[in-house]
């Protein structure tokens, strides 16, 4: 009796629900379709995962979308990750400008939110609407021209820091870094480049001096470390989906990458907050000693001062929690993404030896400054940044292998997106402008337009840095924030921190390539997207994040 009951009472319930779940689908499929089913679509999608691997694997995406903007043209229907959902593929200039422009109307989608703001908090990287306002607003002051100017003498005191320890290492020909009598050293450069970024943006953050150059104890620089490397560059897709989207069950059953993100959080909340409250009391007495403070020039001290300014309305300013997450959040972007971009550019240098050549004999004909004296490297960094060949050099870098790949965007309400060629849909009819509809799924392909070969030539896909002498005038359409590139985004969202890159990316190649040579390793390096595009060695995944070179000193006459 008792089941038959059960069965009585699931019954209208389970109808119910199937009858609901059947007029979903023949609302959303039939009675009004996605109006992506206009755009043509490549064939050939996985059953789940759809075009995904094709779009965000960095070995194969320029290929794939190579093909597809020839046969299918620049704005395409892409399948998600199952058969029914339908996203954006834009790689018409004209299409991505608009997207990038309005990004009240395409924001990051609250799983991309939910896995940054897991890692480093809701700072500007994983905030939206309003609350990115209020964080743009306060951190902005502490990235004028004038306030990173003054932190160009601590990137060059780095940089020779760095160059000091390997050559102290090649004297003492350490046999387990793989140095042999009369040769240079075998160095992770990955490894080695992520630690005086880290001593730099340390510095640069919050006045702090983790001392990652010379050792690697301190306790608030492991923490990092173990967060921005160890976790993230070891993860697994399964472990990221886990994380998103139960993380209930992944703080059950953590893994060994959450486990350290974890620890990490714990000293940063510890060590981080004192210094947060530190440098507010400081700044909060006033007086002639706040004035007298190295840390005037830190981010933290910067935006604590902007935060605290009287002319900020109080619905305006940030918690002392949103102050961290937003060092914390330059933290994750001025190491991870300098660091990789440093080291894809000597990797590039050390593939093609001839180029390399050239750039130091360009950054060897300009005078060495005083280090003594901080007019005469600011005076010397001026120099530095005219240099052309040195110009080109990180432009194409940057072009070839930015270290974000891609980004996600979703839409929050319906819009009409332009085009800047008429688009022939799959119906026959040809528009100028398309639908799109509230929560759909758009990549921007910052690889796939930085090697776009209708914009930059049949050659797009090689490093040729003197390209940038003579343009073609496709380019110009691109939209970027930084020549033309997707690199550093575009729009109201572009990277806050392009500058003070810049400055540590053309500071550190100064000092390292007019004292080393850099070689390839016996090793094959390859590209993955873990977050950001990262560095391993083949068949060696599980090992992390690396990139052997071999690093000579250079040698006036015997090296040239």
């Amino acid at each position: 009796m008792g089941l038959e009951s059960h069965y009585t009472l699931s019954y209208p319930a389970s109808f119910a629900l199937a009858t609901i779940l059947f007029t979903y689908v023949v609302y959303r499929f039939v009675a009004k379709p996605d109006p992506l089913l206009v755009l043509p679509s490549p064939p050939d999608a996985r059953l789940f995962g759809g075009h995904v691997p094709d779009v965000v694997d960095p070995s194969l995406s320029f290929r794939m979308q190579d093909k597809w903007v020839k046969q299918y043209g620049r704005n395409i229907r892409i399948q998600g990750i199952h058969p029914w959902e339908y996203r954006l593929l834009p790689l018409d200039p004209v299409s991505l400008a608009h997207i990038l422009r309005n990004y009240t109307i395409y924001e990051k989608p609250w799983q991309s939110r939910r896995l940054i703001s897991g890692l480093v908090g809701c700072g500007m990287f994983a905030a939206e609407g309003e609350t990115y306002s209020r964080h743009r607003r306060v951190a902005s002051p502490a990235f004028s021209w004038r306030n990173l100017r003054a932190l160009v003498p601590l990137v060059f005191n780095k940089g020779e820091e760095l160059k000091d320890k390997w050559k102290e290492m090649m004297e003492q020909q350490v046999p387990e870094l793989g140095g042999k009598s009369g040769m240079g050293l075998k160095l992770d450069v990955c490894h080695w480049i992520s630690r005086a970024t880290f001593d730099v943006v340390g510095l640069a953050a919050f006045d702090y001096q983790f001392n990652a150059v010379q050792d690697e104890s301190n306790e608030l620089f492991c923490a990092y470390r173990d967060m921005f490397e160890t976790a993230v560059a070891q993860s697994t897709s399964i472990q990221e989906i886990i994380t998103v989207f139960s993380p209930l069950l992944a703080k059950i059953f953590p893994s060994k990458g959450s486990r350290s993100i974890l620890r990490g959080q714990e000293t940063i909340r510890r060590v981080a907050s004192k210094l947060v409250q530190q440098k507010k009391a400081l700044i909060l007495a006033g007086g002639e000693e706040i004035d007298k403070l190295h840390g005037e020039k830190d981010l933290l001290s910067l935006m604590l001062k902007s935060n605290l300014a009287t002319d900020l309305p109080e619905s305006e300013r940030l918690s002392d929690e949103e102050i961290l997450n937003n060092v914390n959040t330059f933290m994750f972007a001025g190491t991870d993404t300098i660091s990789l971009a440093l080291t894809w550019t000597l990797l590039l240098l050390a593939k093609h030896p001839y180029v390399q050549k050239r750039l130091r004999a360009e950054l060897r004909a300009t005078p060495q400054p005083d280090r003594t004296s901080d007019d005469s490297v600011h005076a010397h960094y001026s120099k530095l940044v005219s240099l052309p060949f040195l110009n080109n050099v990180c432009r194409e870098s940057l072009r070839l292998l930015p270290p974000l790949h891609s980004s996600l965007r979703m839409t929050v309400e319906d819009d009409v997106i332009p085009t800047s060629t008429p688009v022939v849909g799959a119906d026959g009819i040809v528009r100028d402008s398309f639908n799109i509809r509230k929560g759909t799924f758009v990549y921007v392909p910052i690889e796939g337009m930085n090697l776009d070969k209708e914009m930059w030539g049949e050659d797009a896909w090689k490093f040729l840095p003197d390209r940038w002498d003579h343009l073609p005038k496709t380019v110009a359409s691109v939209p970027g924030s930084y020549s033309s590139l997707l690199t550093f985004s575009a729009g109201p969202r572009a990277c806050i921190g392009q500058r003070f890159s810049l400055i540590e990316m053309k500071t550190f190649l100064h000092t390292l390539i007019t004292n080393f040579v850099f070689s390839e390793a016996d090793v094959k390096v390859i590209k993955s997207n873990v977050l950001l595009t990262r560095p391993y060695v083949s068949g060696k995944f599980k090992e992390g994040s690396q990139c052997p070179m071999i690093v000579t000193p250079y040698v006036p006459g015997e090296s040239d």
